[in-house]
């Protein structure tokens, strides 16, 4: 009989970041020599320009490709969607789930429109996390648990990943873990989410600040904040992204919870997402506050706060133009194009 794999530990995700390989620089000047010879002036074609450097850093190779890109969305539920801090009931959260499977919602679209696959993760709907304004949303075991499993996102094959998620309740989570991590009242960081207004913000406030007074303190680090105040699904989150890096995979990342969850690994290793671009800025507030502390310009700006990797997804279309610029157009030698006097 085999023996039984001990369970994941946060021990074990803080020695793998410590490891994180680093940018392929000879991929990264292969690629940068080559856009000096493309027909057309230096720069012309703007942050297309370092979207096919910046892939071919951290793939590894030059050049690079996008012929199998994945959106990837983690689903779960959180103990304080029973507060009333959505305008949604908790139960709709695998009510989308089912719609994605089904193939009805916006990132199904999405993903026909730009030739990815879609894979959906459901994290244990039917144990919602636990309410973080009295104990911490989970056991380090069920982080750890849940970064691992998040982790298997990263399948052999894949050349980019665009990350995001569905999860009712999970701007609340998101909100209080950005103010934990990074400072500043919950009220710089608390948003309307699913369109919450009046009484209900200032439910979703204190939600929010209860939490972080309970457990900032407490914490020892980033992946302690995350497992008092985050989710299932900002864990998974969070493994995806360590195992894009070790598997060389870029990454686009979706909205306000994405970027909550990937700002965990930030506070620990301020290069821990340098394999990460930003798809889009999101319309909820804090996003754009979280965008600063990190230092990452959004691809686009759409005023879109849908979640479900529906930003990062739209994003792969940007990325594919980029590497067909790159990887296409002819040199000016090739074409018998005059070069720069």
């Amino acid at each position: 009989m085999a023996e039984k794999r001990p369970p994941a530990t946060l021990d074990e995700m803080r020695d793998i970041i410590a490891k994180f390989p680093g940018p392929d620089r000879e991929a990264e000047e292969a690629a940068r020599a080559r856009e000096a010879l493309l027909t057309k002036p230096a720069g012309a074609l703007g942050r297309l320009e370092e979207l096919s450097i910046w892939m071919a850093c951290w793939q590894g190779k030059h050049p690079a490709q996008c012929v199998h890109p994945r959106a990837a969305v983690f689903a779960g539920n959180h103990g304080v969607a029973s507060l009333g801090v959505s305008a949604y009931p908790a139960a709709v959260t695998a009510q989308m789930v089912k719609n994605f499977v089904d193939g009805g919602a916006a990132v199904n679209q999405l993903c026909r429109a730009v030739d990815a696959d879609l894979r959906v993760y459901e994290m244990a709907l039917e144990q919602p996390t636990k309410d973080f304004t009295v104990e911490p949303a989970m056991s380090e075991e069920d982080c750890a648990t849940a970064m691992a499993y998040g982790m298997m996102a990263v399948e052999p094959g894949i050349d980019l990943l665009a990350l995001g998620e569905m999860g009712i309740a999970n701007t609340t989570a998101a909100a209080a873990l950005c103010a934990a991590l990074f400072g500043g009242a919950a009220s710089d960081w608390v948003g309307p989410g699913t369109g919450i207004a009046g009484d209900g913000m200032k439910r979703k406030i204190a939600v929010a600040e209860k939490g972080v007074a309970l457990h900032r303190a407490a914490a020892k680090d980033g992946f302690d904040l995350l497992r008092r105040l985050g989710g299932r699904e900002f864990a998974a989150m969070a493994g995806a992204i360590i195992a894009a890096r070790m598997a060389r995979v870029p990454v686009l990342l979706d909205g306000y919870a994405t970027c909550a969850a990937a700002a965990v690994l930030f506070a620990l290793d301020e290069h821990a997402l340098d394999h990460c671009k930003v798809a889009h800025r999101s319309a909820e507030p804090g996003h754009r506050r979280l965008l600063e502390r990190l230092g990452k310009a959004p691809l686009l700006d759409l005023d879109m706060r849908l979640g479900e990797a529906s930003g990062a997804t739209l994003a792969i279309a940007i990325v594919k133009a980029a590497l067909a610029c790159h990887n296409g157009m002819a040199t000016f030698a090739e074409a018998g194009v005059s070069g720069k006097e």
